[in-house]
């Protein structure tokens, strides 16, 4: 693959015009009379923060392409991951039934998306693309382990704690998992940007290509700022919209667990494009960033920020997996193991992954 060029970066009109329209329509939501249009306003707010999150995933990436990985595959993380905070964190403050349930089955899905679907999908085009790809052993096994680790400590662990009967924590121990998440994604990053870097660059690119790429400031500059316009865009329409979502998955007859699932899906839709993108590209290492470092944001940063919330306004949190889940959840990690142990993949490795990732999908919908 050869050294990309500005040029090769283009910032297209729709992801500058997208964030500038969604503040119109939330100054005209908060200025017209409650229920005025009807389900028209409300399907308008939903292509709009669709659309949105696509933008802001636009510009986290030309950010990310300007630093270089792997500080580039941590923008698109970051930004995913406030993105999640704010739908979760949108739910847990309505109160309703099943509330204090969102983070639980978002993060979960979140994991299984990313560790099924995403990285399913991406072996599976690579491999038929070019027959056998390869990435860095130490880095993507690194982040594996601390997935399953923080995946178990937040999503395991509290059926079986006595301070609190399972599935949730007391709020010392949630203080304390919430605590370690963070802690242990922060010494990931250590790890990721500063100590063991060369882990996770792509060994099959050149050294150019690795390193930033020339885009004008001026650029990266106007991209930060409508980053930042986009994600708080998302955050205000989320909140405007989780009711609605709500409704529509239990109209449909499926369980309210299935929200967790809209909601990642939303989440994660963008950068998983990116990662099968970056898989096509045979730049799978940079593939493995993405999706692993989603998975990773995912509990890192939102079981500590919604452990926050929780605290602050009294709400216990039902952490604790289904049975059922638990299943899915170590066979997950399972697979995964023996997928990055080698540090080459074939399609095979990436059907295992979309088997279990349709398992997922039907326990979901049909418990």
């Amino acid at each position: 693959m050869t050294s990309q060029t500005t040029e090769s970066l283009p910032i297209p009109i729709w992801t500058w015009a997208v964030p500038l329209g969604a503040v119109v329509l939330l100054l005209a939501k908060l200025m017209l009379t409650p229920g005025f249009g009807g389900i028209w306003i409300d399907l308008l707010a939903l292509v709009t923060l669709l659309a949105t999150v696509f933008a802001s995933v636009h510009h986290a990436e030309v950010i990310a392409h300007y630093l270089g990985e792997p500080f580039g595959s941590l923008v698109l993380a970051a930004a995913v991951t406030v993105i999640e905070v704010a739908l979760i964190v949108s739910v847990l403050l309505t109160g309703a039934e099943g509330a204090n349930e969102i983070a639980r089955d978002t993060v979960f899905a979140a994991v299984m998306i990313v560790l099924n679907g995403i990285v399913g999908l991406c072996l599976l085009s690579g491999g038929l693309r070019y027959h056998e790809q390869g990435f860095q052993i130490h880095g993507a096994t690194g982040a594996l382990g601390v997935i399953g680790t923080l995946a178990t400590l937040a999503l395991i662990l509290p059926n079986f704690t006595q301070a609190v009967a399972g599935p949730v924590y007391s709020p010392a121990q949630l203080f304390f998992v919430g605590t370690v998440s963070l802690v242990l994604y922060g010494l990931f990053l250590f790890v990721q940007t500063m100590r063991h870097r060369e882990d996770f660059l792509d060994t099959q690119l050149h050294t150019s290509d690795n390193q930033h790429l020339a885009l004008p400031g001026l650029a990266v500059l106007a991209s930060g700022i409508l980053l930042a316009l986009g994600l708080a865009c998302v955050i205000f329409l989320a909140k405007s919209l989780t009711p609605n979502i709500e409704l529509a998955v239990l109209t449909a007859g499926l369980p309210p667990a299935f929200v967790g699932v809209v909601i990642a899906t939303i989440v994660l839709f963008p950068e998983g494009l990116s990662a099968l993108r970056a898989a096509r590209a045979n730049n799978l290492q940079t593939s493995l960033n993405l999706a692993l470092g989603s998975a990773l944001a995912s509990i890192g940063m939102t079981i500590p920020a919604v452990a926050a919330v929780s605290l602050l306004i009294g709400m216990p949190l039902a952490l604790g997996l289904e049975p059922e889940h638990i299943v899915l959840l170590v066979l997950s990690l399972f697979i995964c193991t023996l997928t990055l142990a080698t540090g080459r993949t074939t399609v095979l490795q990436g059907g295992l992954h979309l088997v279990i990732f349709a398992a997922f999908l039907v326990i979901a919908a049909v418990p």
